[in-house]
């Protein structure tokens, strides 16, 4: 590895261990296949410093890490090297649930241990991981005399680029990750202008920053992606842009009642701060670097969660078909108030029985209602949401009794559905009652909510007091046996490795901003974006499924922005445990059966064995193969941008000497994501592993495939 010439570098990177005695120290790890390189120093104050390297280029410059305090002396600089130790870890672990079966945890690691050479002498440990697919480091604060508590008011942890990369980003928040996300050099990420949005509530922060993940590629064709693992007990970070010197330094989620970013005793550990490196943009998403920084299984058993596709009274109120509520006070398919008394409410029972025969009917596990317990009419657009919902009352035209003995008789799961009206004060103190009454009631899984600014006033969706509510939901859930897919959340940093019943989460902009936003919807490229940003982090309950993609009936001004082929797709490019068929059952039928296209939605799995990315770029397009672990069937799914391409599929993947039979659902001769998008075709053939096809992906479009053994 060549030596790095730098003005920082004022110690030597061989340096005297004092503890021990030994003779010198090598500050340096690099990951096991030797790719990447990282350093360690301390600069002529005694800050310390980090580096990394990929085959001999350097990827990370001279960056600096330490924090400031509220009231007490920063802990960053005057330094010295009690100790360092290395070792190295190669094991494998299996997901309960997810892309895979088997999880590699390999890596080389670097502790090093810092004292201040001042009177306090207080001591901070720098903890590096390297991996094959990037570097993970976190700060570890031990138990010491000369400090007890902090509240941080700046973690000045410094990612110094090399070069003005091309970037995918969203603007830094404090409460919503659901912003479209931009395309443009670093030195052009302007994420003040961009923050604002005719449809979110966001947070003004007055700081260039960007949400993590964010993505990046040099100009050698190195991808980049910055993010952070096991966030416990801390504030989420965002990261500060700095465009002129190409330089990230983070920037915590703050507290006004705090008057700081996280208060903690000491000991304490921060999440790890993660760089994820790849040579292809596939490998971005291959990667398990995030789960393996997060500590193993912590609940035991989840066999109660079954991965499973379904449907919902939820799409229908977005368009405007129905309301959550039933007094017509709001419309909620455009975030207004509404007209009292014309309400069309969607939670009946009625309804839901016609939910449930249609899932019977396709292989279809799994029914949400939304809106069948009062309260919809007293939360939106009013700062008195304490104690709205009960999550146990039903609105008089919905009998839950029924539903659930209609449901257990075709054999559906019900999953439970709680909007907390962003009062997670209030909802702490009913989630005993309300876990016991959907396990008395047959429910395994709920849909937890969080729309509005949060209460108290003061803190925010990402930080810290909500990252600790929502580990706390997580806990008390898992001690009923119930599983968690959270909406309006914190974002996901592979805490399904340590609880596995967080089975997914929403945090990035859905399908519903197809049915209301007035900007038009997610553009083409939002998917192809998406694949290789939001997705890194984990499971992402996006409801793919819409067939009706124009639904004129009811919102002309609106549409989904896709293919029916690239809907399809998204059952294999979208990883989540739970995948919900989107639509109303009417725009699944034709002619009084079932839309031939529907077979792929009820035949694709929710849970694999093998991943595989096949192809992509970031913006542009991702194809995705993933196998299946209850039957070994393969899937694949693809999508583009608004460019129409042909993609030229090779089946390595296959097993030798085996036949397969695939169903090729793909975009019509004349399909286009908004001349003609409900133009498909569905094509019979046979596959080996020596098997080549090309597939023509019409603007905006996609295709997908079930592979099966014959």
């Amino acid at each position: 590895m060549k030596k790095i010439v730098n003005p920082y570098y004022w110690i030597v990177l061989l340096i005297i261990s004092v503890s021990c005695g030994t003779p010198k120290a090598d500050l340096t790890a690099n990951s096991p296949d030797s790719n990447i390189h990282m350093e360690f120093g301390l600069s002529k104050s005694g800050q310390p410093f980090y580096l990394v390297e990929h085959k001999d280029k350097m990827v990370i410059d001279t960056s600096f890490l330490g924090f400031d305090f509220k009231d007490v002396p920063s802990l960053k600089d005057n330094f010295k090297l009690v100790s360092s130790s290395k070792a190295t870890k190669d094991e494998t672990w299996q997901l309960p649930w997810g892309e895979q079966l088997d999880v590699r945890d390999n890596y080389n690691e670097l502790v090093i241990s810092l004292e201040e050479q001042s009177d306090l002498k207080r001591k901070m440990t720098l903890h590096f991981k390297v991996y094959n697919d990037g570097v993970g480091f976190r700060y570890e604060v031990p138990e010491q005399n000369n400090l007890k508590e902090v509240l941080i008011t700046d973690e000045n942890t410094a990612f110094n680029l090399t070069g003005d990369h091309r970037v995918w980003w969203i603007p830094g928040d404090w409460d919503i990750y659901e912003q479209l996300y931009n395309e443009t050099k670093f030195s052009e990420i302007d994420a003040i202008s961009k923050r604002d949005h005719p449809n979110l509530n966001s947070t003004y922060i007055p700081e260039n920053a960007v949400n993590t993940p964010v993505t990046m590629k040099t100009d050698d064709g190195l991808y980049l992606s910055f993010h952070e693992a096991d966030l416990t007990n801390y504030a989420g970070m965002t990261l500060k842009v700095d465009p002129q010197n190409l330089n990230m330094v983070s920037e915590l989620v703050g507290s006004e009642r705090l008057g700081g970013k996280a208060k903690l005793t000491v000991p304490f550990e921060t999440p790890w701060r993660t760089i994820q490196i790849a040579e292809k943009a596939g490998d971005l998403l291959e990667s398990n670097m995030l789960l393996n920084l997060n500590d193993p299984n912590a609940i035991g058993d989840v066999s109660y969660f079954t991965p499973m596709k379904y449907v919902g009274i939820w799409w229908e109120m977005h368009i405007g078909k129905s309301t959550w509520d039933m007094e017509g006070s709001q419309d909620m398919s455009t975030y207004t108030l509404g007209k009292p008394g014309t309400s069309t409410h969607g939670a009946t029972t009625e309804n839901a029985k016609k939910y449930i025969d249609f899932a019977s009917d396709n292989g279809i596990k799994g029914l949400l209602v939304e809106g069948w317990n009062t309260g919809w009419d007293k939360w939106i657009n009013t700062d008195d949401r304490e104690g709205v919902f009960d999550f146990m009352t039903p609105y008089p035209d919905y009998d839950f009794e029924e539903v659930m003995r209609y449901a257990d008789e075709k054999g559906i799961e019900v999953i439970m559905h709680h909007e907390t009206s962003a009062a997670p004060r209030t909802y702490e103190k009913q989630m005993d009652v309300a876990y016991d009454f959907m396990k008395a009631n047959g429910m395994n899984s709920v849909k937890t909510g969080y729309v509005g600014n949060i209460i108290p006033k003061g803190e925010y969706h990402h930080g810290q007091w909500m990252v600790n509510h929502y580990q706390h939901v997580l806990e008390e859930a898992a001690k009923k046996k119930i599983a968690v897919n959270a909406h309006e959340p914190i974002k996901d940093t592979g805490k399904r490795r340590t609880y596995p019943n967080a089975i997914s989460r929403e945090g990035a902009r859905g399908q519903e901003f197809n049915a209301w936003a007035t900007d038009g919807g997610n553009p083409p490229s939002h998917l192809p974006t998406v694949a290789f940003t939001r997705m890194l982090s984990g499971p992402f309950d996006f409801t793919p499924g819409i067939f009706n993609i124009k639904f004129d009936d009811y919102k002309k001004e609106n549409q989904v922005n896709t293919t029916l082929a690239h809907q399809l797709a998204l059952y294999v490019v979208i990883y989540s445990p739970i995948q919900m068929a989107s639509d109303l059952p009417e725009h699944y039928m034709v002619d009084g059966k079932t839309h031939p296209a529907f077979q792929f939605i009820s035949d694709v799995g929710v849970n694999w064995q093998h991943t595989k990315v096949l192809d992509g770029e970031v913006g542009d397009f991702v194809t995705i193969a993933r196998q299946e672990r209850e039957t070994g069937n393969w899937f694949v799914g693809g999508i583009t941008d608004e460019n129409e391409r042909t993609e030229t599929l090779t089946f390595d993947f296959l097993e030798t000497g085996k036949t397969y039979k695939a169903t090729l659902y793909k975009d019509g001769p004349n399909a286009h994501w908004d001349d003609n998008p409900q133009d498909y075709a569905i094509e019979e053939l046979e596959l080996t592993k020596a098997s080549s096809l090309d597939i023509k992906l019409a603007p905006g479009g996609g295709f997908a495939m079930s592979i099966v053994n014959m």
